[in-house]
């Protein structure tokens, strides 16, 4: 597997989680959270990478009000902006007000921009809790519920393939199917 929008092909050492995988992950990861005695009342996704875990921890959880937090970071394997910066369109502050939420990412790498959203949530007066799929040693923030530790870049089965381009898929030797048969 390659990893996308950054491809890590050239990376031999990869944490690689499968979709079966990611199914096994947001289930434990859902039980640390419900056993903790957290009832979180909203989910809060950070796009992109938090989205699908969101997702799967608003059902396994049974939580119906969700909302995403749009921040960009990451820009290819090991490079980023200076800082993360949140991108509009904007989360709704005033619906977070005094409330019990549990933001979800996929992995906290420096931490950096898990911070920036624990800020920006706790700012606004709520009780803010995080889960992540994986955390790394170089986080400068330490979530609430963690899946698993590692120190490895990790290839998610959701950005495993390149973006769909409606171009055909070439083969082994640059040749579109039709053009070869």
């Amino acid at each position: 597997m390659t990893a996308y929008h950054a491809d890590s092909s050239n990376l031999a050492d990869k944490e690689i989680l499968t979709w079966d995988g990611f199914a096994r992950a947001s289930r434990e990861l859902a039980e640390s959270v419900a056993r903790s005695g957290f009832e979180a009342e909203i989910l809060i996704g950070v796009a992109r990478g938090g989205l699908i875990p969101a997702g799967a921890l608003t059902y396994a959880l049974g939580i119906k009000l969700t909302d995403a937090i749009n921040v960009e970071f990451y820009t290819d394997v090991s490079q980023t902006l200076p800082d993360p910066i949140l991108l509009a369109p904007m989360l709704d502050t005033e619906s977070i007000q005094g409330r019990r939420l549990l933001v979800v990412d996929d992995v906290a790498d420096s931490g950096r921009t898990l911070a920036l959203v624990l800020k920006l949530l706790r700012g606004f007066g709520a009780q803010v809790r995080s889960a992540v799929l994986y955390a790394k040693p170089t986080t400068v923030v330490e979530p609430d519920f963690v899946w698993r530790r590692t120190d490895k870049w990790i290839v998610f089965p959701w950005s495993a393939e390149p973006p769909v381009s409606g171009r055909p898929a070439l083969d082994d030797q640059g040749f579109a199917p039709q053009e070869h048969s």
